[in-house]
């Protein structure tokens, strides 16, 4: 399968439940450069409202989110 959207990091936080897939991704966007995009990879149902919350809140674009069979894909886009 070909990536919807260009990243520059990917993080896998599959098989980590809530809040970590989120802590994680918030980790790896401090080292990223503002515009750069980070794909992050989680399967925990809950990372869908965490995910959208947190880009409102801090400001980040959430590009895309994708659900394929429980496997939750976001790509977001550093503030």
């Amino acid at each position: 399968m070909t990536d919807a959207v260009a990243h520059d990091v990917e993080l896998d936080a599959s098989g980590l439940n809530c809040p970590l897939p989120l802590l994680k991704a918030k980790m790896e966007l401090n080292k990223l450069q503002s515009g750069a995009v980070l794909k992050v990879i989680a399967t925990d149902a809950g990372s869908q409202r965490d995910f959208r919350t947190f880009a409102k809140l801090a400001g980040h674009a959430l590009l895309r989110e994708e659900d394929d069979a429980g496997v939750y894909r976001y790509w977001l886009k550093k503030a």
